[in-house]
């Protein structure tokens, strides 16, 4: 049989965009209405209520274009879509799964209502158990967010997509591209990894993606390479002991006695049960017998009066240290004098 791979097709030409995603219209479904009802329920919080009362017939409106029925139940809290005969879209009850998804998970309904367009898809994260302590969570989850929500912003503009932080979860709407960056980036923040390195990343692989040169290249070796810093888990012990001391022997420790071997030797395991509650009253009474005597000595020295002074001795030692002060005065002008006299003979002598 001769090969048709290498035929020739007139149809297939170069102005053609084989990636293009064709909009599926009525006349495309060539098999007619669906042959069962499909549908989807969602349960919305109760702070939701409000919001989706007053958006619910603009929503209504908009699956309706598509043959999709919507249903809000108020009383159960729940939101339904379902297939009718008009439905001609297959992969349409899908996006309308996905569309009362994001309104459960406060997306305003205007953005929720692009999950309907073909280029367009959510992604919703859930982070509540990634981390459990609940501090570290709320502490993690805001430096997703940022100050003054700058880094989900940034986010935002480097992905093209939409991303929304709300309670335990994380939505995002956009291309399949940058909804796999937005998951990446918020499991590695849950993992106290920071933001700002994949934002940084993020940053380098735009701008290497406009040079053509670097298509066929790997870009490892532009992107920045951050290690991670391995601290030992190791507990120090507040006291070490110096084990060099110990003579070594082979044998084991004796074996600690038990709560019953030491009420055996006491002798309190053979008493009855009145003889051990007389024995425990016993012992509380001379613990708060010992306690107040305590008491009463530590009131006592409050009453101990201070060692008093003996003003006499006192005043004799003064007396004695003034008399040794007033021999040294007197031996010091006698020196003195000593001296002056000596120093007017000098001055006689060179005179004559």
């Amino acid at each position: 049989m001769p090969s048709t791979h290498n035929v020739d097709k007139p149809w297939d030409t170069e102005d053609i965009d084989k990636w293009k995603i064709d909009e599926f219209k009525p006349e495309d479904n060539k098999g007619g209405a669906f042959l069962q009802e499909s549908d989807f329920k969602v349960l919305f919080p109760r702070y939701r209520e409000q919001y989706l009362r007053e958006a619910w017939p603009l929503i209504t409106r908009t699956l309706a274009k598509s043959g999709i029925n919507a249903i809000l139940d108020v009383v159960e809290g729940s939101m339904t879509v379902k297939t009718t005969r008009k439905t001609f879209d297959p992969a349409a009850i899908l996006n309308a799964r996905d569309l009362i998804k994001l309104l459960a998970r406060s997306v305003p309904a205007p953005q929720a209502i692009k999950i309907l367009e073909d280029d367009v898809a959510c992604d919703i994260i859930k982070i509540g158990s990634l981390v459990p302590n609940r501090q570290k969570f709320a502490k993690r989850r805001q430096r997703m967010v940022g100050p003054n929500g700058s880094t989900l912003k940034a986010l935002e503009l480097l992905t093209g997509c939409y991303i929304l932080v709300q309670g335990t979860t994380v939505s995002a709407m956009g291309g399949y591209k940058g909804l796999k960056e937005i998951r990446r980036v918020v499991e590695d923040c849950m993992k106290n990894i920071h933001p700002i390195y994949h934002i940084k990343e993020l940053m380098i692989k735009r701008e290497l993606a406009k040079d053509p040169a670097l298509a066929n290249e790997s870009w490892d070796r532009f992107l920045p390479q951050f290690k991670k810093k391995t601290l030992s888990k190791r507990r120090k012990p507040f006291k070490v002991t110096d084990k060099s001391r110990k003579v070594y022997t082979p044998f084991p420790p004796a074996q600690e006695k038990s709560k019953v071997d030491l009420q055996i030797e006491s002798g309190e395991y053979f008493l009855s049960k009145p003889q051990k509650e007389q024995a425990a009253a016993e012992k509380k009474e001379e613990a708060q017998r010992e306690k107040k005597e305590q008491r009463q000595k530590e009131r006592e020295q409050d009453f101990v009066p201070p060692e008093e002074i003996n003003f006499k001795e006192k005043k004799s030692k003064k007396r004695k240290d003034g008399g040794d002060d007033a021999s040294g005065k007197e031996r010091k002008s006698k020196k003195d004098k000593k001296k002056k006299q000596k120093d007017d003979g000098d001055v006689d002598m060179s005179d004559g």
